[in-house]
């Protein structure tokens, strides 16, 4: 197992089984299988609806605690120091877990960036009371991850956002870099990005004939390029699947090293485009969710 050290010693698997969109009645067994296939990282988040089913898939497989890597988000709606509290309590009652080894903040939330500080400061109480292992943010730019990282005392271990080839977030990679914060992608293989109004024009990345040459030249499919591409360069990646030979296609991807020309001409793909609305101008007015209790 490959794994990454976080910047407050915690080692990490950087490879992991993402379950946004993944319907909660399909997600023990995609876990299931995630953890049989060798897989050690779950993500999920209050607002995916199944960290319930997350938690039954990790009772059920017999592993020891220390053996699975877990992370889960906080929601915009649960942004404040006492909801976001609360919010633990929810999270790891629905995973069954006293600990939850990464906890982060789902979204920046700009127009209301107090709330994002004291969410933060919530995870930070979290951290010292040894809740969580490590915290962290999603979705954050630049400018919001200097933002939060002035106004409080712990620099996030982890910022986790869209990027594949088509969106290498260039600027986040270069800021988190510069902070110590590991670079987590979500999407890695450009798969997770329909959403209503976005996206139903964009060009799949799967498609992609420099990624196909790549992937023909190493016996290897698009999917397994492109975790490879994101290991090499130092990132943690969480594709998505509920397919079993699709989660196990997507950790076989340890076997091959992408030269540096092949890592040079992917980065060269890089477009630009968002698959979905821009994080920062998520607000309670368009994207709230309602979170139920453990």
């Amino acid at each position: 197992m490959h794994t990454i050290t976080l910047n407050n010693g915690i080692e990490m698997p950087a490879l992991g089984l993402g379950v946004f969109q993944s319907p909660p009645e399909e997600t023990v067994s995609a876990v299931t299988t995630a953890l049989e296939t060798g897989y050690r990282l779950i993500d999920t988040a209050a607002s995916y609806g199944n960290e319930r089913e997350v938690g039954q898939a990790l009772r059920q497989s017999g592993l020891a605690r220390e053996e699975y890597f877990v992370e889960t988000k906080v929601w915009l709606d649960e942004f404040g120091y006492d909801a976001t509290l609360h919010a633990f309590d929810k999270g790891a009652g629905k995973l069954g877990l006293d600990v939850i080894d990464l906890f982060i903040l789902h979204q920046p939330f700009p127009s209301r960036f107090d709330l994002t500080v004291d969410a933060y400061q919530a995870l930070e109480k979290l951290l010292d009371q040894g809740r969580v292992r490590a915290i962290g943010v999603s979705n954050f730019a630049p400018e919001h991850l200097e933002r939060l990282i002035a106004r409080t005392d712990v620099v996030p271990a982890l910022n986790q956002s869209e990027l594949h080839p088509y969106f290498t977030q260039p600027d986040v990679q270069r800021a988190d870099a510069a902070h110590g914060v590991l670079t987590q992608a979500w999407s890695p293989i450009g798969g997770i990005t329909f959403y209503p109004g976005w996206g139903e024009d964009r060009i799949n990345v799967m498609d992609d004939p420099t990624i196909a040459q790549i992937a023909s030249a190493h016996a290897k499919t698009p999917a397994q390029v492109m975790l490879r591409w994101h290991l090499q360069q130092g990132r943690s990646a969480i594709p998505k699947s509920v397919k079993p030979h699709r989660i196990q296609e997507n950790f076989d991807v340890f076997d091959f090293e992408l030269t540096a020309e092949e890592l040079a001409s992917i980065n060269a793909l890089d477009r630009g485009v968002r698959g979905g609305p821009e994080p920062a101008d998520l607000t309670l007015e368009t994207a709230s969710i309602e979170i139920p209790e453990a």
